[in-house]
């Protein structure tokens, strides 16, 4: 987490009390810029990132929030390009109107393509078993049957949407939102971040590309797999190449489930989140570590400049979508996609009413007992606690 330098340690709450503001000061406040930017981390999960277009169709309405950086794996890789595309074309509401129009083409085609809308109802109540079925039968010929061999031609829906939904060449040129689109090298197990100036249809198969059901994207002669493997999605950049401290984590994987899952498939979806947040987790753990660096004074001066506080945010999808199966990841009807975008949109207001002038203040997420389970680890100091 070295990157650019930040202002020193700010004094103690004790020198704070003491001190009056000067009129200077008070000057300086008013006359800051009323745009706060923010880095937005978008979560990958199928017809799933559909919650991730709800939140961020409630954060661009908001007229004084605005995107620095976008981090997408995954169906979090999708909605990242489609919202930079839209909003280079027609700033916010060009923004909204790009998703809208990319989630209904996608429901459109998910009329043809998807295990689950194949079945006439699958949408409707009491119909959650036969899609169940249907879904499992999809799932074991794809774990019989690799996509070498089940889809020789390399046959991908998703291409051709994000082939009419985005220009790639007028984006690498001409978008001010920065992009960081992750992917898993197949040979070296490692996340490779590709950023604007290197964003095509090929990076965000690559991103999106479920080894069970689709072959390996070439990319400069590496192979890649989904970026969810190995960053889902990746928050690194974000320290080295933007200004913003606020990070916000827009969740579609579950990071807590309060059920045993029992059946074969359940197994095997709580397998892939738990996999699919570990390297989340993981950068969770050093920002935590180097946040109580700074915070506790354990740095010698030379070093207090070289490190970066982030201040971390979530819209979590843990009780938004708890009760959804795994084949609904699968379901691209526009009723249930509706349904999930309002879901999330409903998950980013309360966010906001409850955080929204935390932004650039502090952290809005204890990341030692929500993340980490480390309740019994020393506190920080009360000043620096999360609203």
């Amino acid at each position: 987490m070295t990157g650019k330098p930040t202002p020193k340690k700010p004094a103690t709450a004790k020198k704070r009390a003491a001190a009056k503001p000067s009129a200077k000061t008070s000057a300086a406040k008013s006359a800051a810029p009323k745009d706060q930017m923010i880095n937005l981390a978008l979560q990958g999960g199928g017809a799933h990132g559909a919650f991730a277009w709800g939140v961020v169709d409630r954060l661009l309405d908001e007229p004084d929030i605005g995107f620095e950086g976008l981090s997408g794996t995954s169906a979090g890789a999708v909605n990242a390009v489609v919202l930079a595309q839209g909003m280079m074309d027609g700033g916010r509401r060009g923004g909204q109107a790009a998703l809208e129009e990319f989630w209904r083409r996608s429901s459109r085609s998910g009329s043809v393509w998807s295990p689950v809308n194949g079945i006439p109802g699958a949408s409707l109540p009491g119909m959650e078993m036969m899609s169940a079925a249907t879904y499992a039968a999809f799932d074991t010929l794809t774990r019989t049957f690799s996509p070498y061999e089940f889809n020789p031609l390399g046959i991908n829906p998703l291409r051709d949407l994000l082939a009419e939904s985005v220009d790639f060449a007028a984006l690498r040129k001409r978008c001010d939102i920065k992009l960081f689109i992750s992917a898993t090298n197949v040979r070296s197990g490692r996340v490779r971040v590709f950023e604007t100036p290197e964003v095509d249809v090929d990076v965000v198969m690559a991103s999106a590309c479920l080894p069970f059901l689709f072959k390996a994207v070439e990319i400069e002669g590496e192979h890649y797999w989904d970026g969810g493997y190995m960053g889902n999605p990746v928050l690194f950049p974000f320290f080295y190449k933007c200004d913003s401290r606020d990070v916000m984590i827009v969740h579609i994987n579950p990071m807590e489930r309060h059920e045993l899952p029992m059946t074969a498939p359940d197994i095997m979806n709580r397998i892939n989140e738990i996999s699919f947040n570990s390297s989340l987790i993981d950068e969770l753990r050093a920002i935590n570590f180097v946040t109580r660096l700074i915070k506790q004074d354990w740095l010698k001066d030379g070093y207090k400049d070289h490190l970066r506080n982030i201040l971390v945010h979530s819209v979590r999808s843990d009780e938004a979508l708890e009760d959804l199966s795994v084949a609904s990841k699968f379901n691209v009807s526009w009723p249930f996609l509706t349904d999930l975008r309002d879901r999330g949109r409903a998950a980013a207001d309360d966010w906001l009413r409850e955080h929204r002038q935390a932004l650039g203040q502090n952290s809005t997420v204890d990341l030692e007992s929500q993340y980490l389970g480390l309740s019994g680890s020393q506190p920080l100091d009360r000043e620096d606690q999360p609203d």
